[in-house]
């Protein structure tokens, strides 16, 4: 009971991870992995048998049938030519294999003979001082798991969604590891949907600050005219992003926590039922950023669109002011010689207060009907 009490806090950090690259560690037995391979050992119950040397694929596979236990390989990005050795070794499914290998796979779970074929997309927030129309928000990657009897087999594609940390969480807890290849598979699992809780609450500070200036009021208390709505389409472009990475990984979770497996132990299996939980609520999250978007999206096409009209309102309204001088210089400047009062000494002072007066009261009601 006390591995099920702390597997959260395996699996789980308080902090968010700072992803960092991964040096490929030194191969020297098998070169065409020595490129690909970024950590190769033998655990077995629970511990990391240390031989002393680096281990190949091919040797750690051969120890571990040999005396028990199951063989971890870390694998960053590898050409189809590195991974040709180890497919074969382990016996991956060439469909899997390519899979793998070609990355740009959508989040799934299949099963081929002896293994599970697993696929998460693993999400990053880019951090920016300010949103643009070009900003990258978030930044996606890929790990692919191969789990099988006595192997655990991780493609890992992107410059994000590091493994080292988690497997060095885990070989604090041997009695966790004991539970063999499956463990490592919720374990990657959960660490993946933390990742995206952990995106999910910065993107909607991005969708906070978009919303608070779209609905901040514009100059001197009157209509906002906006932002620049391809902001918000460029963020929305990237909660679609995230939304691809979220939406189909639901089915996998619910099938590695509701039916049984073989490759998948008893006790593990229940905690992957927490993690459908968690990629139901972010999938939840995601979906109401897609349509809060929407919303701010009409909402500022609609304010941009009101203060266009309120600017035609005033034009018009000063056009109509203007109007009356102009039809007055319009009649006196006719060349009639017998014009009402042309020739009169005070024609001048009366027409020019006329018209001053006609343009105040027109310019008054204008402004009390809210047109200026």
């Amino acid at each position: 009971m006390s591995m099920i009490r702390d597997l959260r806090a395996v699996v789980r950090p308080s902090a968010r991870p700072v992803p960092r690259k991964e040096a490929a560690a030194p191969f020297e037995p098998d070169t065409t992995t020595s490129s690909a391979v970024v950590d190769c050992a033998v655990y077995r119950d629970g511990a990391r048998v240390e031989s002393g040397r680096t281990l190949s694929p091919q040797e750690a596979m051969r120890e571990a049938r040999r005396d028990g236990g199951f063989v971890w390989i870390g694998l960053h990005e590898p050409t189809e030519a590195e991974f040709a050795g180890i497919a074969s070794a382990f016996g991956l499914h060439p469909l899997a294999v390519e899979d793998a290998v070609q990355a740009h796979q959508r989040p799934k779970l299949e099963r081929y003979d002896d293994s599970l074929f697993t696929v998460f997309k693993t999400v990053h927030y880019v951090e920016h001082d300010q949103l643009t129309a070009n900003s990258e928000v978030i930044d996606t990657g890929e790990v692919m798991c191969f789990t099988g009897r006595d192997f655990f087999i991780t493609v890992r594609h992107g410059g994000q969604g590091s493994l080292r940390a988690l497997r060095h969480r885990l070989q604090e807890d041997p009695e966790l590891l004991a539970k063999g290849p499956s463990a490592v598979l919720h374990a990657i699992a959960d660490h993946v949907v933390d990742g995206y809780i952990a995106v999910a609450d910065s993107v909607q500070d991005d969708i906070d600050e978009v919303e608070t200036e779209v609905f901040s009021p514009g100059r001197n208390g009157g209509v906002s005219r906006g932002v620049d709505s391809a902001r918000i389409y460029q963020l929305k472009r990237e909660v679609l992003e995230f939304k691809r990475a979220v939406a189909p990984l639901q089915r996998p979770m619910q099938l590695l926590s509701e039916r049984p497996m073989r490759l998948v132990d008893p006790d593990i299996q229940k905690y992957f039922r927490d993690v459908a939980d968690h990629v139901a609520r972010v999938h939840e999250q995601v979906m109401g950023f897609d349509e809060l978007l929407n919303s701010i999206l009409q909402a500022n096409l609609a304010q941009a669109s009101v203060a266009q009209n309120e600017d035609m309102r005033k034009i018009t309204a000063w056009a109509a002011i203007i109007a009356v001088p102009t039809m007055v210089c319009g009649v006196y400047g006719m060349n009639f010689e017998y014009m009402p009062e042309l020739h009169w000494k005070y024609g001048y002072p009366v027409i020019m207060s006329v018209t001053v007066a006609l343009c105040l009261g027109i310019h008054r009601t204008l402004k009390r009907n809210g047109w200026l």
